[in-house]
């Protein structure tokens, strides 16, 4: 069957992130060694070259004075950082007062009788023509409420599940109009089974429903119908595509709030990459996300800015990459990380109490394991506020290890993106925080 999928088109792009794309050493033999430079920008992976740098006192509130226990941090610091990160990194979003669903299937009998599958239709506006996102849903069949575990996918659900009765859907092309999923490719497909028998639903939502992913996306996206008149792009506080892939994440928590059927206090939200980056802001800012697990999420994500390693800010806010995935104020710490009020350990701060997973491999170098490794222990004392176990070492793991603690890190032996072995962790983490297991 001849594919009518373009190789130049946006969403081809960005499933080639776990190929070389943004891996600084080939995996794939499309390219040999380590990229020197990005979008004309070095890139250091030297930790002898990583400068001086001292991190932002999470504890320390805005007038100077110190968070000494959970009551301040949740009236005061907590505040004062989800402020800070909407102005200077992510950007502010609207309400989402216009909201609504349709389910379109009740409960279906799927996997040999084992599992159920809903398929609902999120409507972000009241027009329901367009702004809207498809969310699958499959639950354990035997389990009255069941937990689950929402990943937020690159592809479209009928491409991210092997079962011909998912609903057909759209994707994006590089013309800015959405296609049938028919006329695109599978990149690999989620194990559902294996969730399923461990009690354990599982949601899917692809991120181009909410909004297209490259930089005139806000035409078509969600970004584009909130702007006023006359206006062109957000204000420099405002939405980038993280903060709208956010939104609409919550508006699917929204409707996953209202289904008797799952567990919503044991709802865990997963994402890969750009999504990782996602997971972390979506979890931080809304806080009935009862566990997060962000796989490579690195700079803008997990990863330390003020380390300069890897990937950095000026390479992701350059004008031919991804400053359309932040708030335009971002841009300025481009040059300077240390000069930006926030930096990786508050976002992940920001999850506490709540248990949160920090994948990565240990040679996905451009997403920096190690700078995701030092600022989990830097947002540490925070779960140490709520009496909850943070990674409780200051040596940076083995791949292999992991560290499944309230706050964990684990390191596969290997590059950008999960492997399969990497779900058998997932679900292990799962249990312990949601099964007591």
């Amino acid at each position: 069957m001849k594919a009518k999928f373009k190789l130049s088109s946006p969403i081809f792009v960005q499933l080639l992130l776990s190929l070389f794309l943004i891996l600084p050493f080939s995996q794939t033999g499309f390219c040999q060694g380590p990229r020197t430079e990005v979008a004309g920008i070095p890139v250091n992976y030297d930790e002898s070259k990583v400068p001086e740098y001292s991190l932002p006192d999470v504890l320390q509130l805005e007038n100077g004075d110190k968070v000494k226990d959970a009551e301040t941090w949740i009236s005061q610091r907590r505040p004062e950082l989800i402020r800070l990160f909407e102005n200077e990194q992510f950007g502010k979003m609207p309400d989402r007062s216009h909201m609504h669903y349709k389910v379109q299937e009740a409960g279906t009998p799927v996997l040999k009788g084992a599992a159920i599958r809903k398929q609902v239709t999120i409507y972000f506006t009241e027009d329901t023509s367009n702004y809207k996102a498809d969310l699958l849903i499959y639950l354990p069949a035997q389990t009255k409420s069941a937990p689950l575990f929402l990943s937020i996918n690159f592809a479209p659900n009928s491409l991210s599940v092997e079962d011909p009765g998912v609903l057909e859907g759209m994707m994006w092309n590089r013309e800015g109009k959405r296609i049938p999923t028919s006329e695109g490719r599978k990149f690999g497909t989620m194990n559902v089974q294996k969730f399923i028998s461990e009690g354990i639903g599982v949601a899917c939502i692809y991120y181009g429903d909410i909004e297209p992913d490259f930089a005139d996306g806000l035409k078509y996206g969600i970004i584009g119908h909130y702007l006023k008149e006359g206006e062109t792009s957000p204000k420099s506080d405002e939405w980038g595509a993280i903060s709208a892939w956010a939104w609409g994440l919550s508006c699917a928590m929204d409707y996953l709030e209202s289904d008797q059927q799952i567990d919503s206090d044991k709802i865990a939200l997963y994402g890969v990459s750009r999504l990782g980056k996602t997971a972390l802001w979506t979890g931080a800012h809304d806080e009935r996300f009862a566990l997060v697990i962000a796989s490579c999420s690195g700079e803008g994500g997990a990863a330390i800015s003020r380390r300069q390693y890897g990937e950095t800010i000026k390479h992701m806010i350059d004008s031919t990459r991804y400053f359309y995935q932040f708030c335009a104020n971002r841009s300025k710490y481009g040059d300077d990380p240390n000069t930006c009020p926030v930096d990786a350990h508050m976002l992940v701060a920001l999850v506490a109490p709540r248990p949160l997973l920090l994948q990565t491999g240990n040679t996905d170098y451009w997403s920096d394991p190690k700078g995701e490794f030092v600022s989990a222990v830097a947002a540490e004392p925070v779960y140490n506020l709520f009496g909850k176990k943070g990674l409780e070492t200051n040596e940076w793991p083995a791949a292999g290890t992991p560290i499944l603690n309230d706050l964990g890190y684990f390191m596969h032996d290997g590059g950008h993106g999960p492997i399969p072995s990497d779900y058998d962790i997932y679900i292990e983490f799962l249990k312990k925080h949601f099964l007591n297991q």
